[in-house]
């Protein structure tokens, strides 16, 4: 069923509603990042991570950590734009097993029942992983994207999900892009011609 027939609480309901933070990792919104004003801008959406990270949990919806990574040898990862190759020379390197690679602290990490979703190529969370096989087997058709950046990973997580048939819900006061007026551009244009926008508070408010 189209979203724009369903009322949010529908659209939301945790029986089939999956949380994905995209990137919300310590070595790209944290205090020491790969990217330092996307950080910056980030400031003002790590609080509403930390409030619909801790709803979701408190509502049984399974909270999944879209996270970006790369070996320490660069075997596999892409190289072929220059995101990767700046990301690749940084001082702050997503290496697995290290703090740059850890949830932020203002989201945490609940080992009962987060999933962690590594991914070593690509600019999407959703393209490349296990993400839609879990979903899949789940039984879980709605996907409420947050995190970073507007400006590459959030709209390339939100075409996948839109291709792979699944409804997509994004808060716009839990993503972040650089410049900030220009992830607005994107969420009024883009994203929001796909996806369903809402904001942190009303999501709370219906999985209360």
């Amino acid at each position: 069923m189209s979203s724009e027939h369903l009322e949010m609480k529908d659209l939301v309901d945790p029986s089939h509603t999956a949380l994905l933070l995209v990137e919300c990792q310590n070595g790209v919104i944290g205090g020491n990042s790969s990217f330092p004003a996307l950080a910056e801008v980030s400031k003002n959406i790590v609080p509403n991570l930390g409030k619909l990270a801790k709803a979701a949990r408190n509502s049984k919806i399974r909270v999944i950590h879209g996270l970006a990574m790369i070996r320490d040898d660069g075997w596999g990862s892409n190289n072929n734009a220059r995101l990767f190759g700046a990301a690749r020379h940084s001082p702050i390197r997503q290496l697995p097993d290290t703090e740059a690679v850890e949830p932020i602290r203002e989201i945490g990490f609940d080992k009962e029942a987060d999933i962690l979703l590594p991914r070593f190529h690509g600019l999407s969370p959703s393209s490349g992983t296990e993400l839609d096989a879990l979903l899949r087997n789940e039984g879980i058709h709605t996907v409420v994207v947050c995190g970073v950046s507007l400006n590459v990973a959030i709209q390339n997580c939100v075409f996948d999900l839109i291709n792979n048939s699944y409804q997509v819900v994004v808060p716009v006061d839990a993503v972040a892009g650089v410049p900030s007026e220009y992830g607005k551009a994107i969420t009024e244009n883009t994203l929001a011609v796909l996806a369903t926008l809402t904001d942190v508070e009303s999501l709370i408010k219906v999985w209360s």
